[in-house]
């Protein structure tokens, strides 16, 4: 038994020393594979995708990328971090290695979705609420109102007093929600924030929509949409103040157009509600129902 105990001791130790062997074999491997793309993966091309405002050099520039860097060792989203920062119309990008030696910069650009006027400048901002640079005018953009901007600063995002914060995120989750539909470009005129309990916008050509300041605006728009698309079916042009604060599934149209010019408010008769299916009653205010059929 001793003697048996004695002849297995060794191939103990020669499986120790294989543990170590094949440990130590891996990272000698692995050391020369990290070498082998530290010598050999070098950016020798950028390629630059979705861009239209922008250069492919300017975007180049902005990410910091120079020929010659290590292909696989660029801190991507840094890079990525430093082109939306440094070129304010950049929404999304991302940096993508193509071995051997490109890298490829794939950008998505925003677009300027509304106006607001801040220390005696006009500011354009797209739909995430991020003011992409200061103007002249307004550029045919409907102007917010009612919102005082803090400190405006190119590619930052809207900063206000505490107080109107509450807005602000309501606008910036209407936007959202328009956008998320692809209707923000029927934004049109305004989108009045002065009043406490809804926000007054217009829409379309000759239209004000009014939605609550809170709430879910997916669902707002959602009816928005099916309105529209409902009067679209009909052949007929929807005018005036179409009123969505009735609840989530309800929709009134009324005659008249409120304006932050008239201060008109939106007159809640007596008449049915309409469903967010399209059907909406159109009526003067104070005045008796005249269903839009």
């Amino acid at each position: 038994m001793a003697a048996r105990n004695h002849r297995n001791r060794p191939r103990r130790r020669r499986g120790r020393f294989g543990f170590l062997y094949k440990l130590l074999s891996f990272l000698i491997i692995l050391a020369a594979i990290t070498a082998g793309c530290v010598a050999f993966f070098r950016v020798n091309q950028v390629e630059v995708e979705g861009n239209s405002r922008y250069t492919v050099q300017e975007v180049i520039d902005a990410s910091g990328v120079e020929i010659g860097d290590n292909l696989f060792l660029i801190n991507r989203p840094q890079t990525a971090l430093s082109i939306m920062r440094r070129l304010p119309y950049v929404e999304k990008a991302s940096v993508v290695p193509s071995p051997p030696d490109t890298l490829v910069l794939r950008i998505t650009e925003s677009s300027a979705v509304a106006s607001i006027q801040a220390e005696g400048s006009w500011w354009l901002v797209n739909a995430d609420g991020k003011l992409l640079e200061q103007s002249g005018n307004s550029g045919g953009l409907p102007e917010i109102l009612g919102l005082p901007l803090l400190a405006p600063a190119q590619g930052t995002g809207m900063a206000v007093e505490e107080s109107c914060q509450s807005k602000l995120d309501s606008l910036c989750s209407l936007l959202s929600a328009l956008k998320g539909r692809g209707m923000e470009g029927q934004l049109t005129e305004f989108i009045d924030l002065s009043a406490s309990n809804a926000i007054y916008f217009g829409y379309g050509a000759d239209l004000t929509v009014v939605v609550p300041m809170t709430g879910d605006f997916e669902k707002r728009i959602f009816s928005l949409q099916r309105v529209m698309e409902t009067f679209q079916e009909r052949g007929e042009t929807v005018t005036g103040t179409l009123d969505l604060t009735y609840g989530d599934e309800q929709a009134r149209l009324l005659t008249s157009r409120w304006t932050p010019e008239t201060g008109q408010t939106v007159q809640k008769g007596e008449d049915q509600n309409g469903s967010s299916d399209g059907s909406a009653d159109a009526a003067e205010p104070d005045a008796s129902p005249s269903p839009a059929q």
